[in-house]
């Protein structure tokens, strides 16, 4: 979460319980010119302030010397790379670096160590109602999302509402999508003759998901191209097929979430270990 001098501010920590009392900290945290560390919720000195949870929250509020460490954390998150920023809660020194710890927050003495890793990014390839019902989804849920699809119209339609979303004119492997490892990657093609080329580009890169739909006999097919086409027996195991936690749906809209449901189920278990959260 990040305050303004003006009391302005960005993000939340407790949906919504506590933020007045944290902008009211961190403006007189602006004013000493100085770190400082409070509780608040359980063993808290604001005692009308409580957790639904019962439980407390313990913050680190850290005024900013000059524009430059946002930047450079602004600039990280753009180039979706991982980084660490390091809080000194005694000299109120603030450093980043473009690294990645093995755990969300580490202590040592007076620092802080926080890490960040980007948030989950999908792609959709595909045709069909439910390419667009998993794209509604996304942009509601607040993902970055681009769409891969033979489908002019849809093309038409998405880039019309603002998102990004590509004609794939031939079945062959494409430039125009470069997965990171905090992408996932979901086909909802209905003409699997456009699947086994994209989806083998898809299982050689980094991309933490990699889902399909179709029906359990469907994927045994495709497992049988994917083999011919020289994807090994290891990365066609990466595939989640059939896609979603909720089993033979047909429903556009009920398809579309039980996807999204699922890539985030998978991202947190994945990266929720790593994942700090910043606060400023």
């Amino acid at each position: 979460m990040a305050v303004a001098a003006d009391g302005s501010s960005v993000g939340s920590f407790s949906g919504g319980c506590i933020e007045t009392a944290v902008v009211a900290e961190a403006l007189e945290c602006l004013t000493a010119n100085a770190p400082r560390e409070v509780r608040f919720g359980a063993g808290s000195p604001y005692l009308d302030i409580r957790l639904p949870c019962g439980g407390g929250i313990d913050l680190l509020f850290s005024p900013l010397p000059n524009a430059r460490v946002a930047e450079e954390l602004f600039d990280a998150v753009s180039a979706r790379q991982p980084f660490t920023i390091s809080m000194d809660s005694k000299t109120g020194t603030i450093i980043s670096a473009p690294t990645e710890q093995d755990q969300a927050v580490v202590q040592d003495g007076s620092v802080v160590h926080v890490n960040h890793v980007p948030a989950a990014k999908i792609v959709i390839f595909g045709h069909g109602a439910v390419v667009e019902n998993l794209t509604n989804l996304t942009a509601s849920y607040g993902l970055d999302c681009e769409i891969l699809t033979p489908d002019l119209d849809i093309v038409d339609r998405i880039t019309t509402e603002g998102g990004t979303a590509h004609r794939l004119k031939t079945p062959a492997a494409s430039d125009l999508y470069q997965p990171d490892p905090w992408t996932a990657c979901v086909f909802y093609f209905h003409d699997h003759d456009w699947e086994a080329e994209l989806m083998k580009q898809a299982l050689a890169s980094p991309a933490f998901y990699i889902g399909a739909m179709g029906s359990f006999k469907t994927h045994d097919t495709r497992k049988g191209l994917l083999s011919e086409a020289g994807v090994s027996d290891a990365d066609i195991k990466r595939m989640k097929a059939p896609i979603g936690i909720i089993p033979s749906t047909r429903d556009p809209a009920t398809l579309a979430l039980s996807t999204l449901t699922e890539i985030i189920e998978t991202y947190h278990s994945r990266f929720s270990r790593i994942h700090g959260t910043i606060a400023l």
